[in-house]
């Protein structure tokens, strides 16, 4: 696996990164604790540069596709208005028992709706525009999602890609996924009605503002 970032610099970004509320600490450690690949969960660094753009672009309707354990959908919560809400796309029961665990716990559980299921089945039945999308979910299916969400995205909406640089994989694609990151990467940044910037945290995210 490549290094995308040295591990001593990362660790003290981590290390240097606040704003980390006490019942994700402890969603933190729960997800540890009580699933198989706790990886996948988004963590401090992406669920606060998640939490800082929601603030920054004032949204008030977010997607988020693969909520996992809800880490960087609670994230995500705590920069949203009273009214704010966030649709939240996950197909793991276990999962999503923890995250509504931690969701019913904090005073933004009436921000967040859990959708069971598959997203592409899920996501249309949300009515409305979007103002800012988080796609962490089965990568072979990045474009899908895309396709399906630029349309319900206001103009001067924002999309994030996580995974964006998949483990180095976009630099020498190896299998379907790497290729399909990659395409992704290209693609993103071709489109003239598409603001983009892609930026190595954790395992790269990849930033994209409707024009």
């Amino acid at each position: 696996m490549t290094v995308i970032v040295n591990p001593d610099i990362e660790q003290y970004c981590h290390d240097i990164t606040g704003g980390e509320s006490p019942l994700l600490r402890e969603l933190t450690q729960a997800t540890e604790d009580r699933t198989r690949y706790p990886g996948n969960m988004s963590g401090r660094m992406v669920g606060q540069t998640l939490k800082m753009l929601v603030a920054l672009s004032s949204s008030k309707r977010v997607l988020e596709i693969g909520m996992f354990t809800g880490y960087a959908a609670l994230s995500m919560a705590e920069a949203l208005p009273d009214d704010g809400e966030i649709f939240c796309c996950e197909t793991n029961p276990r999962a999503i028992a923890i995250a509504e665990e931690f969701f019913d716990r904090s005073s933004h559980a009436h921000k967040l709706k859990v959708l069971f299921g598959k997203a592409l089945e899920t996501i249309p039945t949300i009515e409305g525009e979007l103002d800012f999308v988080f796609i962490d979910a089965d990568k072979k299916k990045y474009f899908e999602y895309l396709e399906l969400i630029l349309p319900m995205l206001k103009k001067g909406g924002v999309i994030v890609v996580d995974d964006a640089l998949w483990k180095g994989g976009v630099l020498d694609p190896q299998d379907e996924r790497d290729e399909v990151i990659a395409e992704l990467n290209h693609y993103l940044s071709s489109r003239t009605d598409l603001d983009n910037i892609l930026l190595p945290v954790r395992h790269g995210l990849h930033v994209v503002r409707k024009l």
